[in-house]
């Protein structure tokens, strides 16, 4: 047994309360009020990667949410590997639907419930424990190793599309090791080889200076409502295809091997019928539910507003209307071209007596796709055949991590993920859970990988 090993097994009661310690900061970027306790998280994250036994650590400011970067480079001729992590959390709304409270961690079934447990708080943690106790039994690591967690990525990252380039020579890497994702099933693997991109714009309509009464103004001034409406309308087909103009035009086809990989992963259609609640799936024709969610470009209303609201009747002919849209952007599709196809495409197709803005929104990242032959992805496929004792399934996330794009933009490497949640731990929902023994697996496999990208 190697002494790391050992040395894990004997420190998990402390991991398990720093893990909870770690849980109860309620650092939700999204929410200015809590701007304080994700400062509080880089602040703990900082100490705590001290204390593992990395060095030259800091927390940078980026012009939002910090980032907390430290690494232990006495390894020549070895490659320099960063591994990154995010310390930030989504909101916890509705609360009245958490068991018990998001942010006051609670075990149950060997399983840890709280808001981060498994996005990203449990999993960023493991790859800490798996340095200290590589470091504290042998005092060196098999690679040069940096640490880069950020307190922004559940917000899209907004600010380190310009900090990136500017620490290119602090943030330099041969590979990234992601601990943002996880496994297929607890005894099934993945590689993750693709995430899709994406983009958000908001559209203001308006009309009048004010409400009007509806009575009287009715069938004489335009009711910005109807206007979206119709502008959002217009930017799907029958089918669920994106009409907008120019929008599919960079989009690269699925190939046939594409194709057969993305099939060879276990599906069931009936079932995700079910358990999502939903009289059947849509969705662009041609492609199966799969290649759509992973594959294929979207645009999505994601909230629209306006008029009155509340309980009763009132009847005012609204003087303004508002909706936000994000869409998913798949390889070469770049952000910037699809806010300027929409806000073309709003410009063309607004009804007379409104007018209408587009407002680009801060979330843009650039899909990414992971090369074959990427050294990474093949050490991390390695250690999973070991560790499930069968061949990972290639997949693609339908989400994003703007990150993962920069780092392969601005340092030339490319990101592995190398995590252990599982899609059934609730991340964004109420109830978030991780499981204690992915939690412990994962520091014992952070060691293994280590170990072989040394070799």
């Amino acid at each position: 047994m190697p002494m790391w090993n050992r040395y894990l097994e004997q420190h998990q009661p402390r991991f398990l309360a720093e893990l909870l310690d770690f849980l109860r900061i309620p650092s939700i970027s999204a929410i200015s009020a809590n701007a304080g306790d994700v400062q509080r998280a880089a602040e703990w994250v900082a100490a705590r990667v001290t204390a593992a036994g990395m060095e030259h650590v800091q927390i940078l400011p980026t012009g939002g949410h910090p980032v907390v970067y430290a690494d232990w480079l006495h390894a020549p001729g070895t490659p320099t590997v960063m591994i990154y992590g995010h310390f930030d959390v989504q909101p916890v709304d509705p609360l009245n639907l958490w068991t018990t409270p998001p942010f006051e961690p609670d075990i149950r079934d060997d399983k840890v419930f709280a808001r981060g447990a498994s996005d990203d708080k449990g999993n960023m943690l493991v790859p800490i424990l798996a340095v200290e106790a590589m470091l504290k039994t042998a005092g060196v690591l098999p690679v040069n190793l940096k640490f880069f967690f950020e307190g922004q990525e559940e917000i899209g990252s907004p600010q380190l599309g310009e900090f990136i380039p500017k620490q290119t020579q602090l943030l330099a890497c041969d590979m990234v090791l992601s601990s943002d994702g996880g496994q297929w099933s607890e005894s099934e693997p993945l590689i993750l080889v693709g995430l899709r991109g994406g983009c958000g714009v908001q559209i203001d309509v308006r009309a009048a200076r004010a409400d009007l009464h509806s009575g009287m103004y009715g069938g004489v001034v335009q009711n910005p409502i109807h206007a979206l409406a119709a502008i959002i309308a217009s930017m799907h087909g029958p089918d669920g295809t994106v009409t907008v103009d120019g929008f599919y035009d960079e989009v690269v086809p699925l190939t046939a091997q594409d194709r057969a990989r993305i099939a060879k992963v276990p599906y069931d259609e009936s079932a995700e019928v079910e358990a999502l609640d939903v009289p059947t799936l849509f969705g662009e024709a041609g492609y199966t539910p799969r290649e759509r969610a992973w594959a294929r470009p979207t645009l999505e209303v994601n909230g629209i507003w306006g008029g009155f609201q509340s309980e009763g009747i009132k009847t005012v002919l609204p003087s303004e209307a508002h909706a936000k849209i994000t869409c998913r952007l798949v390889a070469d599709q770049t952000p910037s071209r699809i806010v300027d196809l929409l806000q073309t495409h709003v410009a063309s197709h607004t009804p007379p007596g409104v007018t209408a803005t587009v407002a680009p929104l801060a979330f843009r990242a650039f899909p990414y796709l992971v090369p074959e032959d990427e050294p990474g992805n093949a050490a991390v496929r390695a250690v999973l055949v070991e560790l499930y004792g069968q061949e990972p399934y290639n997949v693609r996330s339908g989400g994003s991590i703007p990150v993962c794009s920069l780092f392969q933009r601005h340092l030339g490497a490319y990101t592995a993920s190398f995590a252990f949640g599982l899609d059934d731990e609730d991340i964004h929902s109420p109830n978030e859970f991780f499981r204690l023994a992915s939690f412990r697996k994962g520091q014992a496999a952070y060691c293994t990988l280590l170990e072989r990208l040394g070799t």
